[in-house]
């Protein structure tokens, strides 16, 4: 059941029992309660005078008259004391009694009433309430006991008052708890994903998107363990812009960095998912082909140097393919050596070349 679907008396699992033994441990017996309920109409008949003389001693603390704030509220309070004052002499010590007094910590805490100013405010009522009853009694014997009988409840009703009060408290600690634990888990989560975006920018070079070179020796190793694993060729397609230097000191270094950014765009869109571009440095490419010979990687030259020559036909892309695998296997340092050399052959012709 929800918290709000329960009154106060409920959620803090108050029962008849709990009522007795609280009035136990504060000898509030039922002769007590009957003494006081007998000067209900006594109360009733100063009601006016006890409420009024108690708010000027209240508004003459600084502290109160700030949380008190204006005449309507005055008012409010005025009549909700009206019924406390009297239900202490009611005779009806129950539930509703229990759960009214609960409700008056809640009010207390929400409206940032501290302890101390609470407690002064109890002092100063029953000071005004035993006066009256001084004044009216007559026999002693009976005063004294009514006096202290007021004590009692007093006494009573501060515990209860003050459940709530501590039950807020423990509320608003848990709420704040609960707080801080959900903000360290989106922070737990924004930390991870600024970790993996980092950890993805160190892999990526910025201009075109492809695996950057310390990634490229770190996966190579990895895919040609995983080739010879599975007894698979592995071939390795590398690459440069001919005459690059030249592009940037005509056309400027601006569209030297969009023809490298077409080339990245180029091989992103050209290659399998399993297949691993990279740029080398500079104008330099390669790609990691796994599970794939040099007569499949012809095929994948062909697809980039189309594309690069319908964009850039006035420029020209040189290729060397360097395989190894399934029979013998080279290292990584072996085969780029491998395809760097074939690289430089193709570019012994003019135009856009493929070397193996």
């Amino acid at each position: 059941m929800p918290r709000t679907d329960k009154t106060l008396f409920e959620q803090l699992q108050m029962s008849d029992t709990e009522i007795s033994q609280r009035m136990a441990l504060l000898e509030l017996s039922q002769n007590d309660l009957n003494l006081l309920s007998q000067q209900k109409t006594l109360i009733e008949n100063n009601i006016d005078q006890i409420v009024e003389e108690f708010y000027q001693r209240q508004t003459a603390i600084d502290e109160i008259a700030l949380l008190i704030g204006d005449a309507d509220t005055l008012s409010r309070l005025n009549a909700a004391q009206r019924h406390y004052i009297i239900d202490l002499f009611s005779g009806q010590y129950g539930h509703d009694y229990v759960n009214n007094r609960l409700r008056i910590g809640m009010i207390h805490k929400r409206i940032g009433v501290e302890p101390k100013l609470y407690l002064s405010a109890v002092k100063s009522l029953k000071e005004l309430i035993s006066a009256t009853l001084s004044k009216e009694i007559q026999k002693s014997q009976v005063l004294d006991a009514t006096l202290n009988a007021l004590d009692k409840l007093l006494y009573f009703d501060i515990t209860l008052v003050f459940d709530t009060y501590i039950d807020c408290l423990i509320g608003e600690v848990e709420a704040a708890k609960q707080r801080a634990e959900d903000y360290a888990s989106s922070l737990e989560v924004t930390v991870a994903e600024r970790t993996k975006q980092l950890e993805e920018q160190t892999k990526h070079d910025p201009l075109t998107n492809l695996y950057n070179q310390g990634f490229m020796q770190e996966i190579f190793k990895k895919e040609l363990a995983l080739a010879q694993r599975h007894n698979t060729p592995l071939t390795l397609l590398y690459f440069d812009v001919d005459d690059f230097k030249q592009i940037n000191d005509l056309h400027g270094h601006l569209k030297g960095d969009e023809v490298l950014k077409f080339i990245g765009q180029v091989l992103l869109h050209t290659i399998r998912d399993s297949d691993l571009p990279c740029r080398c440095g500079g104008d330099e490419f390669c790609v990691i082909l796994p599970d794939c010979s040099l007569d499949d990687a012809q095929t994948v030259c062909q697809k980039i140097t189309d594309k690069f020559s319908q964009e850039y036909p006035d420029f020209s892309i040189s290729i060397g393919l360097a395989q190894t695998g399934p029979n013998q296997y080279s290292d990584a340092a072996t085969l780029i050596n491998e395809a760097d050399q074939k690289m430089y052959q193709a570019k012994s012709s003019n135009g856009i070349q493929v070397q193996s």
